[in-house]
């Protein structure tokens, strides 16, 4: 490229490419801008290495075949872009000051090892070429069912559009031409050093000997390509490369079963809460809108499609990206039966590689429809019950001592010192199965010997349902005068049987003056007390018993390794180590004494109580509960354990529904009190 006129003409389109890049996402910043400031300091660095460089959420992914092929695209790509900036660096250096290092064994090892990464970045956009034409052709997309209407859940929610196949195969040609341009580069000038180059030299005893002005018009073909890339890289669908980095350098490290606190200045000036307009959502949620690369991922795992229900998660996203920049209603964009559907389950969250938090959308969402008076039907029941009675089953205080008789349960209002306090929780003072729980782990516990102490009428709703439901005032209530009888008996230690009471009290009382509460599942209560001799173990008949995962309990909080000590199975399921690497390694190692169904620890499919759907009505072929009772049912054990009160209730009605065999449902408390009778 010797002379002034090809480099200006280099120089111009190259920076032109890349300002028409920035450009059109300053564009897009601005709608950005147009949401709350943030309240959180994010870790920049640390977040973009975990969640970008380490790929964290993809390494999370089981490892089928989606995770496989964006690992080896993106590390190519990554290769690549390293070369090219080290290339840059030592081209353009010695005007600063750096000398000139590629060249002796720097480059040798340079050219052999960028030559071999180059082939991961081809060898991963081949593979989702394929996988694309292959969804296409085979699966397409949810079809209406002509006898029912129903949409066709069969069908993979993954869409497929021709910008899609366009950018795939621009990537292709990136990394092809770029091949070809090496080979003819050695075809031109060949170099004893040249083998070191192994791609490039094999494919260059493909081509003649090129003359210098063959090689110089690959090189400006190879090079309107990579203008076209950063043209257009804002309108395809991989522009999550730049939007995801900035939602990752952004992100809040947050429990994902913390919602966004409403300030008491917002819920006392009388005006609508929530989510009304787009903008109502804070800057990073809406940047990360724009990160969303339509995967259907977290629609594929929603346990709400799943069943035949209108909500579709990556619509909510689309929709509400869409009403950002229309100014449309979130209510006008986003029908009100798809956000009553949700569960709260955090499957979408969990299975997002982008870090979007559908979850907090939706109940955003869902506060202004619930301050806005919209809010009807059953869904009302529990925030008039909590309002009513301090219980979302509508029990009367003094009726929350009751399952306590002939127990001999000490209580907090005795004075008497207790290392924890047990939270019965709603569920567990007043539904009869959960009573059985609760009175098996009050006995575990007085035979292990802890100290503790419970509540009793003095015990009121975390408020976990209202909040869910999209009743923040409710919540924080309930909150207030849970607080205040926590800091009235010096309350430090908590334990409680309800995962969803374990994720408020752990996760969202914080904001209450509670930062230093210890909150613990029975289910780590009774491992520890195993591990340290002072119960037994239960062991059941390898097979003859199956575990499900509650949602709050295994995704939501990392819990999945505890409950499965209590009948002596090991497992690393809570592991830090990805799920990727997991599977392909020492999960399978263990001995299994469970029956495990096929999605269990993060990985459990969803009863369908969360959300406040406990309450609210339901079609019996679109409970989420019943392809969970499926899979428990196909593992044949005929005993199904579990370690939530919500799933022992919707499990119970699907096993019903679904089939005629006698299957027993326990709480592991139970199985462990048999046990150490």
């Amino acid at each position: 490229m010797d002379g002034p006129l090809p480099k200006a003409v280099f120089y111009i389109l190259t920076f032109a490419s890349i300002a028409i890049m920035i450009w059109q996402i300053v564009g897009q910043a601005r709608f950005w801008m147009r949401g709350k400031k943030i309240t959180w300091k994010p870790n920049y660095v640390g977040s973009v290495l975990t969640y970008v460089i380490a790929q964290r959420k993809v390494m999370g992914s089981r490892p089928r075949e989606g995770a496989p092929l964006h690992l080896l695209i993106f590390y190519g790509f990554l290769s690549l872009f390293v070369a090219t900036t080290l290339l840059a660096i030592s081209s353009y250096g010695p005007m600063i000051g750096i000398p000139n290092f590629h060249k002796g064994n720097y480059y040798l090892i340079y050219e052999t090892t960028f030559d071999a990464l180059g082939l991961l970045f081809i060898a991963g956009i081949v593979w989702a070429l394929n996988r694309r034409y292959r969804l296409v052709r085979e699966q397409g997309q949810p079809i209406p069912d002509p006898e029912t209407g129903k949409l066709n859940r069969s069908k993979n929610p993954i869409t497929t559009t021709w910008q899609d196949f366009a950018t795939l195969y621009l990537l292709l040609i990136l990394g092809v031409s770029g091949y070809v341009l090496e080979a003819a580069r050695i075809s031109a000038d060949p170099q004893p050093w040249d083998h070191f180059s192994f791609v490039g030299y094999a494919i260059a005893q493909l081509f003649p000997a090129l003359n210098p002005r063959g090689y110089i018009a690959l090189w400006w073909q190879h090079m309107v390509w990579v203008w076209c890339f950063f043209a257009f890289l804002p309108q395809m669908r991989i522009k999550h490369i730049i939007f995801a980095t900035l939602t990752a350098a952004g992100h809040e490290e947050q429990p994902m079963g913390k919602l966004p606190t409403v300030s008491a200045k917002e819920l006392e000036s009388g005006e609508p809460i929530g989510a009304a307009v787009a903008r109502d959502y804070s800057r990073w949620h809406l940047l990360s809108l724009d990160a969303c690369m339509s995967c259907g991922r977290c629609t594929e795992v929603c346990p709400a499609y799943n069943s035949g229900k209108i909500l579709n998660p990556k619509q909510v996203v689309q929709d509400t990206h869409r009403a950002l920049r229309t100014g449309e209603t979130i209510q006008a964009a986003i029908s009100e039966e798809a956000l009553w559907a949700c569960t709260t389950c955090n499957a979408c969250v969990e299975a997002c590689p982008v870090l979007i938090r559908h979850v907090d959308l939706i109940v955003d969402a869902r506060r202004n429809l619930v301050s806005e008076g919209l809010l009807t039907g059953t869904a009302t029941l529990p925030l008039k019950q909590i309002a009513g009675t301090g219980s979302a089953w509508g029990q009367a205080p003094p009726e929350r001592e009751q399952w306590m008789a002939g127990l001999n349960i000490p209580l907090a209002r005795d004075n008497k010192p207790f290392e924890y306090l047990f939270w019965v929780g709603c569920a567990g003072a007043t539904d009869p199965a959960a009573i059985r729980t609760t009175k098996a782990f009050a006995q575990l516990m007085q035979k292990a010997g802890i100290s503790f102490a419970c509540l009793g009428e003095e015990e009121s709703c975390t408020g976990d349902p209202a909040r869910r439901i999209g009743d923040e005032a409710t919540f924080q209530s309930q909150a207030e005068i849970n607080a205040a009888a926590f800091k009235k008996y010096g309350v430090s230690k908590v334990v409680t049987a309800c995962p969803h009471c374990l994720n408020t009290l752990k996760n969202e009382y914080s904001d209450f003056e509670l930062a230093d509460l210890q909150v613990v599942h029975h289910t780590e209560l009774l491992a520890q007390l195993v591990e340290q001799n002072r119960l037994k173990a239960a062991t059941p008949q390898g097979g003859a018993i199956t575990y499900h995962d509650p949602c709050y309990l295994a995704r939501v909080n990392n819990i999945s390794d505890d409950p499965r000590k209590l009948v002596g199975q090991k497992s690393n399921l809570d592991s830090s180590v990805p799920l990727l690497l997991r599977e392909l390694s020492t999960e399978g190692s263990h001995a299994r004494v469970l029956a495990e169904p096929e999605n269990h620890g993060k990985k459990t499919l969803c009863c369908g109580a969360g959300g406040g759907r406990m309450w609210m009505e339901e079609e019996p072929d679109q409970r989420p509960g019943n392809r969970r009772a499926e899979e428990l049912i196909a593992t044949g054990a005929k005993t199904v354990a579990v370690s939530c009160p919500f799933c022992r209730i919707m499990l119970d009605a699907s096993i019903k529904q679904i089939s005629t065999e006698a299957i027993n449902i326990v709480d592991l408390a139970e199985v462990l009190h048999e046990a150490n009778q």
